[in-house]
């Protein structure tokens, strides 16, 4: 599924943050939006989700989401957004659940992008047994459970060490490699 921008533009009062936007997000592909603190990365994606609508300007959806899609546009947040009283497994499968996805249906759903993002030896921890790394991890698996057309990440590595955020890259990559997703990525220009 392809996502065009086309002429967005928005302000908060009288203080404009984006004007005339346009952009096309091909399938299988990650573009990476880059700018300091408050420029407006967070609100476009935000626009491109849908939480909020843009004050001009039209976002389309193109084509038909993947098949077994669950959530055409699935959210990656900085902050992990894990439940500390669920495991890494039970944080998972939140999501399925949400679908009525229950039993060995959502094991083997859930077994699977755990060997995807090496979590399998932690599928019973807790998110207070688990480094930062880890936590986002857990994340990207939560995200890719419900296969989305697209993957809306908002700085999600921003909150990591430079060694972990780029393992962390590595290991975004080497997934996209075996498995070609889509993705707008979010990261603040101060590197």
């Amino acid at each position: 599924m392809d996502i065009r921008l086309d002429g967005i533009s928005h302000s908060y009062g009288d203080f404009e943050v984006m004007r005339d936007v346009s952009l096309d997000i091909p399938s299988g592909q990650i573009v990476c939006i880059v700018g300091p603190s408050g420029c407006g990365k967070s609100t476009l994606l935000r626009f491109v989700g849908g939480l909020e609508r843009p004050a001009q300007g039209r976002i389309v959806q193109l084509g038909e989401p993947p098949e077994g899609c669950l959530n055409p546009l699935t959210y990656i947040f900085q902050d992990f957004a894990l439940l500390p009283w669920r495991s890494v497994a039970g944080n998972i499968s939140l999501v399925l659940e949400d679908h009525g996805i229950k039993g060995a249906a959502a094991s083997k759903i859930i077994d699977d992008v755990l060997k995807r993002t090496k979590l399998a030896d932690f599928a019973q921890a807790l998110p207070k047994q688990l480094s930062g790394g880890m936590k986002q991890r857990v994340a990207i698996a939560r995200a890719l459970v419900v296969k989305p057309a697209v993957m809306l990440m908002d700085e999600p590595l921003s909150a990591l060490d430079s060694q972990t955020r780029e393992l962390l890259m590595d290991d975004l990559v080497d997934l996209w490699t075996r498995q070609p997703f889509t993705a707008v990525y979010t990261k603040g220009a101060g590197f």
